[in-house]
């Protein structure tokens, strides 16, 4: 097993996942196994309780875990299922060794941070590693595993020992670390500044770890002067000084690392031997390996349908989140990957949810937001939990309903879609969830799970990848899963406490939204569909965790499609 570690230094958000994910998708496509490990430092036992403002998305895996986004990046780029013990938290390191302690396995020695935090740190690193990711039950052969914070964190310093550690436990000649640094420009003058990556070395050095490759991340291209300076002062090989300058996407960023010979420098430091022709070249005139030209076709139709001079498709986001982005990290990518596919740019105007709500029908905000809901060619409601904007969220899915605009919803997208049919469809004033109203306020459609803990929040939703057997096959979104069969299943993950309540679900599917998908059971709504909509899906699973660069959501496709159609005819 190969271990290769990636660090980042001078300030976070610096594109170490990028990065870390770029380098292990270059190793699968030269024929090597990979697996991936991100580790967080927060005290939290997993990202699961985490406001989206705070740490942006939860990505959930198919065995449940909640975890930190960047393990999405590595699932899209290496299209593989991790599970939830590729993501590493202090907590669940501390709470592992504190039930050890409990348990009396320690015979009664002092607990430290060192030995015992750091060595539970490497045995889970170790255990995760030799894990199959790819579906055949394999062995892998390297592990990426990246540090998340920045180098000299306090909170990081028990893993970072644990790295020193860990580079003799499994021999020098299986562990590579790479580390992440900032190349800046200051003023007028356009000089790549050097000083911030040679401390962030050097404080990195005094902690017992030397990296064998300084990845700095900059605005344009490094100069050669710059890669000089950067080797001499920072005790790095010239040639394993590595740009990773600003490029059109983030696809890119692999075929970047490539050109300046990355792969063949890693496999030259770990001795790995991979099953491409690595002499081989697609041809004489493409500088591309062959073994990455599926990849750099995908980077070049994102370059396409981003610089596309037609008129973009317009997708509206009515979430509650849209203040961050990467809150909805995962629904973006997905529509990204719907786009290439049907090979059309498409362009997000976030709206925030509220800003639709009569209350602010005085201000600015209100009509600007109703302006890019009517200007859009679809809609999207995504997840999300609490009360706040789920009057606005209600009123979108009533336009796209109303009005024939495209509309998909997920998770709590599908909760709106169902309490706004039951309001202005069934009659049933006030129909709420229980998750927003008191008993007694008006009718609950939606409602609590019986099997969810109510006092516990973290890992207790229903989680996780899970079958949903299609009831009918005369629907679109049936098609789009090329689901023929009555009875046939698909694999989704979900991430929910409420349902939609069986006792409603007879008289709301005789009016006229379908519940076309339900869980082995029977008994819990999976999918809805609006019968006579050009297409008004809505899901309580969330399809764009399953999403990927070469293999488009259905969902996705089908709302881009109806959307694109839906432009032709303006």
């Amino acid at each position: 097993m190969k271990y290769i570690v990636v660090t980042g230094g001078v300030l976070s958000g610096i594109g170490k996942g990028i990065i870390a994910s770029s380098t292990a998708m270059i190793l699968k496509s030269m024929g090597l196994r990979v697996t991936s490990i991100k580790i967080d430092p927060y005290l939290n036992i997993d990202a699961g309780t985490m406001s989206p403002f705070e740490h942006g998305e939860v990505f959930v895996l198919d065995d449940g875990g909640e975890v930190d986004l960047d393990l999405g990046n590595y699932e899209r780029f290496l299209d593989v299922n991790l599970g939830k013990d590729n993501n590493i938290t202090t907590g669940k390191i501390y709470n592992l060794v504190i039930e050890k302690e409990r348990k009396g396995q320690y015979l009664g020695k002092t607990v430290q941070v060192v030995p015992h935090i750091t060595e539970e740190i490497q045995n889970w690193i170790e255990r995760v590693a030799h894990l199959p990711v790819d579906g055949d039950k394999a062995t892998p052969d390297v592990c990426v595993i990246e540090l998340g914070g920045t180098v000299g964190d306090i909170e990081s310093m028990p893993f970072t020992e644990a790295l020193r550690q860990f580079q003799f436990r499994v021999g020098i000649e299986n562990f590579c670390l790479m580390h992440v640094s900032l190349v800046p420009v200051l003023g007028v003058v356009g000089e790549q500044k050097t000083k911030p990556s040679q401390q962030s070395i050097r404080e990195l050095r005094s902690l017992g770890l030397s990296p064998d490759f300084c990845l700095c991340r900059s605005t344009q291209p490094l100069t050669e002067e710059t890669k000089k300076k950067i080797s001499l002062f920072c005790h790095v090989a010239p040639d394993n000084v590595i740009g990773v300058h600003d490029v059109s996407n983030i696809y890119r960023v692999p075929i970047l690392l490539n050109q300046q010979n990355l792969p063949n420098l890693v496999l030259r430091r770990l001795q790995l031997t991979p099953t491409v022709d690595l002499s081989k070249t697609s041809s004489p005139t493409e500088s591309t390996p062959y073994w990455m030209a599926s990849w750099k076709g995908l980077a070049d139709r994102m370059d396409k349908i981003t610089n596309e001079s037609l008129n973009p498709i317009r997708i509206a986001m009515v979430g509650k989140y849209t203040g961050l982005t990467d809150a909805y990290l995962s629904v973006i990518k997905a529509l990204d990957h719907a786009s290439m596919a049907i090979e059309r740019k498409m362009v997000i105007d976030w709206v925030e949810a509220s800003n639709l709500e009569s209350q602010n029908s005085t201000t600015a905000e209100y009509k600007k937001s109703w302006e890019m809901l009517r200007g859009a060619h679809g809609i999207l409601v995504p997840g999300g939990f609490g009360d706040r904007g789920i009057e606005g969220m209600i009123l979108a899915a009533h336009y796209a309903r109303t009005s024939g605009k495209p509309f998909l919803g997920i998770c709590l997208g599908l909760q709106i879609a169902v309490i706004e049919f039951a309001r202005n469809v069934m009659g049933w004033e006030n129909a709420n969830s229980e998750e927003f109203t008191t008993s007694g306020s008006g009718k609950n459609v939606v409602v609590f799970m019986p099997e969810v803990s109510k006092t516990h929040m973290g890992g207790t939703m229903r989680l996780g990848s899970r079958d949903t057997i299609f009831t009918d096959v005369d629907n679109k979104i049936s098609k789009l899963y090329n689901v023929d069969t009555v009875g046939q299943a698909v694999e989704e993950r979900h991430r929910h406490r409420y349902e939609v309540n069986p006792d409603v679900v007879d008289e709301i599917h005789a009016k006229g939204l379908h519940f076309v998908g339900k869980d082995t059971t029977g008994i819990r709504m999976e999918i809805v569909e609006l019968k006579g909509h050009d297409y008004y899906v809505a899901c309580q699973f969330h399809p764009e965790f399953k999403s990927r660069p070469q293999r488009p959501s259905p969902p996705f496709i089908g709302l881009l499609n109806a959307s694109l159609e839906r432009l032709k005819k303006m």
